[in-house]
């Protein structure tokens, strides 16, 4: 059964979605192969702990995530997934396809629980934004795509966002990073 979409349909019983674009497939996984490479090397850079860098089939979206390393109040209400996923404050960035409240492909960062003060940092480049709605950072795969170097402007989202969450929730930074230098 499909998750994260409204009105799901079985595998075993959908009829309706039955195309199947070759093209269209191998171009979402060039893009996932270059995204995890900049995921992995982002991820790199950080000695706490982190989750993989993972796809989500339910949403179709590849992440990666930074736990600060303390408890973070429950989730009222959150089924036992999500109050697991998020019983630790954490900073999580990945990229998306689009769909719904964006419909293009994004690059999204997010902080749960999000410390006062993360929505107003500056995040890297210049056209990522704190999108009110999704309570996350945005920062449209067009953009990245047409940067003189995809990877760096991708990197410092990545960094920018991480740093707006884990200054804001003050983290441990010194204790959770390696030294790039």
């Amino acid at each position: 059964m499909p998750v994260e979409i409204p009105n799901p349909i079985p595998f075993d019983q959908d009829r309706t979605h039955a195309s199947y674009d070759p093209k269209a497939v191998e171009k979402f996984w060039r893009i996932l192969l270059s995204v995890d490479s900049v995921l992995q090397q982002f991820r790199s850079q950080f000695i706490g702990k982190s989750s993989p860098v993972h796809f989500f089939w339910g949403s179709f979206d590849l992440a990666v995530t930074r736990f600060s390393g303390r408890r973070a109040p429950e989730r009222a209400g959150a089924d036992v997934i999500t109050r697991e996923a998020y019983s630790h404050e954490v900073s999580s960035v990945g990229f998306w396809p689009g769909g719904g409240e964006v419909a293009d492909a994004a690059f999204y960062s997010y902080a749960a629980p999000e410390p006062q003060g993360f929505k107003e940092a500056r995040a890297r480049p210049e056209h990522a934004f704190y999108h009110k709605q999704l309570g996350e950072f945005l920062l449209m795969y067009d953009r990245v795509r047409e940067a003189e170097s995809p990877r760096r402007a991708l990197l410092d989202f990545c960094q920018s966002t991480y740093e707006a969450a884990a200054n804001s929730g003050k983290w441990d930074r010194s204790g959770l990073e390696r030294d790039s230098g």
